[in-house]
């Protein structure tokens, strides 16, 4: 078979992939996954090159509205249950390497990206274990403790995570273990990644396989690392002031937005609440930008939310009015400031998209 042949055999797999999954229907995915091995395509190839593009496009299907939650949630547990029955267990595996463990920080529900990596690596041969999504940091160091691993893959999709994988990766890395750190939070070459000490970091999972096959060197004897260590901006307080007036900054600027734009008095109480979230997930990567002292975090993630708005026929006006707002109760802290002003210039000077079109986002919060 050709090369365009290959490609065309697998646009139309992952074409009928995406609408079974679209479905929610389970046996059907099963079914094109198993079509999809009949047709030449080898394990990793299926779960990189159709499993995880059409796992992307729901991500994105969602952003652009065309999907509700619900449907997102089932097309997911759609994909892991052919991936399931798919994919035998790990003992039915001969090993030929070490054994590692794959984890989402504390606060990931987004599991599914560490599952493609677990069992991508299974096929090259390691044992894995895989924790899945939310895993206490406690939790985490004694399991690693309790099985000896060789190296622990940490997963985050959402970057208003980044604080909290710092902690584990510091963490870890104390009970000497080597870290890799993947995912979308991490940032699209791996900046956040390096900018919390992990030892590595892998764009996917063919990347991570590769890294672990070239080798981790286990971090030798350290004193405790704090935050501050591998971040000396933090010293200015900034992101501590933020996250501790989280709620005060949210409910001070839902105030005063009623008063300056009077058509939000005559919100429902669902769309005050849905409001009250959004500005919730601004301030807190406003809080995490100043983390890791990044604009293009801040940024990214108020424009996505303007698209995210408008794909649902909601107004994203109030945006840079209410990112000033912010501003002006902020006005002491000259890193949070500068950043919600270029917040409010990215969000008017945005390029509008398309009917159903949303960009990729930081993760999202579906």
């Amino acid at each position: 078979m050709t090369d365009s042949g290959d490609t065309a055999v697998t646009a139309g797999l992952r074409d009928r992939l995406w609408q079974a999954v679209l479905d929610g229907d389970a046996y059907t995915t099963t079914d094109v996954l198993r079509q999809s091995l009949d047709a030449g395509l080898d394990k990793e190839t299926l779960l990189l090159g159709l499993v995880a593009p059409v796992q992307e496009q729901v991500g994105l299907a969602w952003a652009a509205n065309r999907i509700t939650v619900a449907q997102e949630h089932a097309a997911t547990a759609a994909n892991e249950r052919a991936v399931t029955a798919l994919i035998p267990p790990a003992s039915a595996r001969r090993r030929q390497r070490g054994r590692v463990t794959v984890a989402c920080v504390d606060g990931e529900w987004h599991a599914f990206p560490a599952r493609l990596v677990a069992e991508v690596l299974q096929l090259h041969g390691w044992q894995v274990d895989y924790l899945g999504p939310q895993i206490p940091v406690a939790h985490l160091i004694d399991h690693l403790h309790r099985t000896g691993a060789d190296a622990v893959l940490l997963s985050s999709s959402i970057p208003a995570r980044l604080p909290t994988a710092h902690a584990v990766i510091t963490a870890c890395q104390a009970a000497g273990m080597p870290v890799m750190a993947g995912g979308r939070a991490f940032g699209p070459d791996g900046r956040y990644a390096r900018a919390c000490g992990a030892d590595r970091w892998a764009a996917d999972a063919r990347g991570a396989a590769a890294a672990l096959e070239a080798g981790l060197r286990a971090p030798g004897p350290a004193a405790a690392r704090q935050a501050v260590d591998d971040l000396p901006h933090l010293a200015d307080q900034e992101y501590t002031m933020v996250v501790g007036a989280r709620s005060r900054l949210v409910e001070q600027t839902l105030t005063d937005l009623e008063k300056d734009a009077p058509a939000m008095q005559l919100y429902t109480d669902v769309q005050r609440h849905r409001t009250a979230e959004d500005f919730a997930f601004i301030v807190d990567f406003l809080a995490t930008a100043l983390y890791v002292d990044d604009t293009d975090l801040f940024t990214g993630f108020v424009t996505w939310t303007a698209d995210v708005l408008e794909a649902r026929s909601v107004s994203a006006r109030c945006l840079p009015p209410g990112l000033d707002l912010i501003a002006r109760q902020l006005r002491d802290f000259p890193r949070a400031t500068a950043l919600l002003r270029e917040g409010a210039a990215a969000v008017a000077a945005r390029p509008r998209p398309g009917p159903g079109e949303t960009a990729p986002g930081p993760g999202g919060v579906a």
